[in-house]
């Protein structure tokens, strides 16, 4: 029960991170990262104590992976057109 109290603690911290700074782009991703860690976390150990298989948490793995390669990828497509990555200097109107 600790834990689960302790994993509910980083999710929180990373949407209080996620809300509060949003001046990078850059910034969001790893906030987003540190939130998808911890969801992780708790999925594995759901699965330690009920006794499952562990590919749900190879599946889960390998979409975040997917999705941080995609966000990299969006962010160096986002500083080669506008030349930073602040969120206010662009619109998604004008793409």
């Amino acid at each position: 029960m600790v834990f689960l109290s302790v994993y509910l603690y980083m999710y929180t911290i990373g949407l209080l991170t996620l809300c509060l700074m949003r001046k990078h782009f850059l910034s969001c991703l790893l906030s987003l990262e540190f939130i998808i860690l911890s969801l992780f976390l708790v999925f594995y150990f759901f699965l330690i104590n009920f006794d499952y298989e562990f590919y749900l948490v190879l599946i889960f793995l390998t979409f975040s992976v997917c999705e941080g390669a995609l966000g990299l990828s969006v962010l160096v497509s986002l500083i080669r057109s506008h030349g930073n990555d602040y969120l206010n200097s662009f619109s998604l109107i004008l793409c």
